[in-house]
């Protein structure tokens, strides 16, 4: 990898702008005479090391490169340009805070949100839906306006059984957005949820549907819920049980083990546990 931090010449100028057709190449005119390029120098080192594949900090010592700066057409110092694509896109003069340098540079740098998907993506890879679950909710929440990340969320839910919250995020899909891989992702859900509806679950909302109260019902039903990863509506189930009776059968441990069971991140497990903890204290 080439060294984000040059020292600029009329010799390597033209090599140096050629850096910004890959990278945003941050000019920096400055002289050792003074103090606030000093300062700006040290806060530009610093965020440039931190993005060496991004950016490049360029130095022009205009003590000893008055011509180069003249070319570019400094009038004070320190002046800072952003050059990308061979052409200036920004820049400022005088020093800047390391803050508001970020706020300039936002636009050029990696955002949060894109390190989350590229650790949930080796993990996908990986078949660890758990792990790459809780990188796309805490991506998601991040930047909640990027439709491809509700999309991937969507997915990773269905592979762990988490269906009612994947239509959920499907549903929020305007038409305009529902492409290629949110078909995929739609089709994958229809085709999970038809898995999901057993002769057995059947048979018991039959029965449920005939003695509403019956907490044995109930509680069977549950179970199956579960069995099939349909999360939400069996916790739905083993609360209503302990809303009337906190000790009947089961259902207190089954619920506690499914919020065990959920994804860490999981706003199911979240919302369940503090119904939970509303009838316990």
């Amino acid at each position: 990898m080439q060294n984000p931090i040059v020292d600029v010449s009329m010799m390597n100028a033209r090599e140096i702008l050629d850096r910004s057709m890959q990278q945003l190449v941050i000019f920096q005119f400055w002289s050792a005479r003074s103090t606030g390029c000093q300062q700006l120098s040290a806060t530009l080192t610093k965020i440039v090391q931190q993005y060496p594949k991004q950016l490049c900090l360029a130095k022009v010592d205009c003590d000893a490169e008055q011509d180069l700066a003249m070319q570019f057409g400094v009038q004070s110092l320190p002046t800072v340009m952003f050059i990308k694509e061979g052409q200036p896109v920004d820049g400022f003069a005088g020093v800047a805070t390391e803050q508001q340098i970020l706020q300039r540079l936002a636009a050029y740098l990696p955002k949060p949100e894109d390190d989350l998907l590229a650790k949930a993506q080796r993990q996908l890879e990986a078949g660890q839906m758990n792990a790459a679950y809780p990188l796309l909710a805490e991506a998601l929440t991040l930047a909640p306006e990027r439709v491809e990340i509700k999309i991937w969320l969507a997915d990773c839910a269905i592979s762990l059984g988490q269906l009612t919250q994947a239509e959920k995020l499907l549903a929020e899909v305007r038409l305009a957005d529902q492409d290629a891989l949110y078909k995929t992702v739609l089709a994958k859900l229809e085709l999970a949820q038809q898995a999901t509806n057993t002769p057995e679950i059947q048979a018991l909302e039959a029965k449920l549907a005939a003695a509403p109260e019956d907490k044995q019902v109930i509680e069977q039903l549950a179970v199956q819920y579960q069995a099939v990863l349909r999360s939400e509506e069996a916790l739905a189930l083993l609360l209503k049980i302990l809303q009337q009776d906190l000790n009947f059968g089961q259902s207190k441990k089954l619920y506690l083990d499914i919020l065990a069971a959920l994804p860490k991140g999981d706003p199911l497990a979240s919302q369940y546990r503090r119904r939970l903890y509303a009838l316990l204290y």
